[in-house]
């Protein structure tokens, strides 16, 4: 064998050992995302009407940018919560309101991001409308930034009302001039949903359900919100008024990882 032969063939291999380790890992890493239990279904299966705005999918929300595990807006739930949901649809049509889902199960990587974002500092790019009177050091020991979510184990869900004919959103856009969580309504971000005293995920006291300074017509949809959901099985946590989860909770000890996706509902056993 000539020795430009044998240069030849050892370039082949190498070449061929380089392919192999740039192309099996990537390969590996797209077959590793788990698939969501069968008792998790898409909400919209259930209740069509329901609105979904899932804000951890965009750019607008406190992070200020599309979060880990959100690869489309979809809102998963365990199939008990989705059915309860559907019924609280059907009593609110009959009102005159349609919910609008913003959050529902979030995967464990999407709260390790929220970690890692409360641990930087010097971002505060969303501050001025999200948490404009807390100091981000403060969000772990506020309770505003946990290592572990009751959305992980797939019952709870973020939700407002919204009156029907229901009003389109503008589309946020990032850049733009923020506005307190806290402002009023008609100078806060044009959310088409009624008015709840706060914009969604306002880290601030004013967002407790019952804070007695939330009065009129505030009020009364903070309690048409909570009563309807309450009489299915949801319990409100007290601290946001947009946070519930449909009791006895299928998985209330596991926290799981799949994506928010399609795929994540499709070829499970």
């Amino acid at each position: 064998m000539t020795r430009p032969t044998i240069w030849a063939r050892r370039l082949v291999t190498t070449f061929a050992a380089l392919l192999a380790v740039t192309t099996v890992p990537a390969t590996a890493h797209a077959g590793t995302d788990p698939k969501a239990p069968a008792d998790f279904v898409a909400l919209r299966s259930f209740a069509p009407t329901i609105l979904e705005e899932i804000r951890y999918a965009t750019p607008h929300n406190f992070v200020g940018e599309p979060v880990d595990g959100y690869q489309q807006p979809l809102c998963i739930l365990t199939r008990p919560a989705a059915q309860a949901l559907a019924e609280a649809q059907t009593s609110l049509l009959r009102q005159g309101y349609s919910l609008k889902v913003y959050d529902c199960y979030r995967p464990q990587r999407a709260v390790d991001h929220f970690v890692r974002w409360a641990q930087d500092l010097d971002d505060q790019a969303m501050k001025a409308e999200f948490y404009p009177d807390v100091d981000k050091t403060r969000l772990f020991a506020d309770g505003y930034i946990a290592e572990k979510s009751g959305h992980s184990r797939g019952s709870t869900v973020d939700l407002t009302l919204v009156e029907l004919p229901a009003p389109p959103t503008r589309p946020y856009q990032p850049g733009q001039p923020l506005v307190p969580c806290t402002a009023p309504q008609a100078e806060r971000f044009p959310d088409n949903s009624v008015d709840m005293g706060t914009g969604y995920d306002c880290f601030d006291t004013l967002s407790h359900t019952a804070d007695p300074r939330v009065q009129g017509t505030q009020r009364a949809n903070r309690l048409l919100l909570k009563s309807t959901l309450e009489d299915l099985g949801f319990v409100n946590l007290a601290e946001e008024w947009w946070h519930y989860t449909f009791k006895p909770e299928t998985y209330p000890d596991t926290y799981f990882d799949f994506p928010v996706s399609a795929k994540s509902l499709t070829g499970r056993s």
